[in-house]
C-alpha cells in the first residue's frame, strides 16, 4: 500500500529569534519552504504533528503535500534541526519539488539477509558504514529505501555503492563524481580478539606458567 504524508501549515509573518521563540513556546515550530520558481515562504507546523510524521521513517524519504492556507505544494523535506538534547524539533526546511524536474533526495538504506551472511555465518560481524544514500531521479520515482542484500558476503568483503541494485530511474549522486567516489556502504569484518591488560590475547593470558 502505498504510503502518504500531509503536513499542515500556517504562513507566518514574524520572523527572526524573538518570534521563533515566541512559536517554540506556543507548540509550534518555525519551518520554511523554497525552491522551484516561487519566493520561499515562511510558515509555522504543529510541533505534536511534526514529531508524530518523523516518527515514520518514510516521512524523510517521500513526496510530502504540504498544505498553506487551502494552497498544496509538493515537497520534500530537506533539512532538519532538532535541540542537542531534548526531543524538541527547532526548525524544519522543505523544497519544492516539480514532477518533470530531476531531484536529489537522501534515502535510508535497509540491510537484508545478514542471519544467512556468509561471513557471519563463518563468524564474522556486520559493520554497517553508510546508513543512506543520495539519488538522484523524477519524484515518481524516489524509492522509500533501497534494500542491501548481505546474504553472499564473506568474510573481509564489502559492499559498494556500484554493487546496489537500484530501482528503475534512480542514480547514486556520488558515482556521478567519479569511480573514486564508489565507497563501502557494508562490510564482514573478523571479530576483534579480546586483550587483557598487559596487551596479551586471551588465549595467551590463559596459558599456565612453565614450572
Amino acid at each position: 500500500m502505498s504510503i502518504s504524508f500531509t503536513v499542515e501549515a500556517e504562513l507566518r509573518q514574524d520572523v527572526g529569534k524573538g518570534a521563533s521563540r515566541r512559536l517554540r513556546h506556543a507548540g509550534k515550530v518555525p519551518a520554511i519552504v523554497y525552491g522551484g520558481s516561487e519566493e520561499p515562504v515562511s510558515l509555522s507546523l504543529s510541533h505534536n504533528e511534526i514529531s508524530k510524521s518523523l516518527s515514520n521513517e518514510a516521512f524523510y524519504s517521500h513526496i510530502l503535500t504540504l498544505n498553506i492556507a487551502g494552497k498544496s505544494e509538493s515537497v520534500v523535506l530537506r533539512d532538519l534541526q532538532r535541540h542537542p538534547f531534548k526531543p524538541t524539533i527547532l526548525h524544519a526546511d522543505f523544497q519544492r519539488v516539480s514532477a518533470n524536474e530531476i531531484m536529489h533526495a537522501h534515502v535510508p538504506l535497509h540491510f537484508i539477509n545478514a542471519d544467512v551472511c556468509v561471513g557471519v555465518k563463518a563468524g564474522g560481524a556486520v559493520n554497517h558504514v553508510s546508513v543512506e544514500v543520495e539519488v538522484s531521479c523524477l519524484p515518481a520515482n524516489l524509492p522509500e529505501f533501497i534494500n542491501i542484500d548481505l546474504s553472499d558476503i564473506g568474510m573481509g568483503e564489502s559492499v559498494h555503492l556500484s554493487e546496489i541494485a537500484l530501482p528503475e530511474g534512480v542514480e547514486l549522486v556520488a558515482l556521478s563524481h567519479g569511480d573514486g567516489h564508489d565507497s563501502a556502504v557494508a562490510a564482514v569484518h573478523a571479530p576483534r580478539v579480546a586483550k587483557d591488560e598487559d596487551g596479551a590475547d586471551d588465549a595467551a593470558a590463559e596459558e599456565p606458567a612453565a614450572e
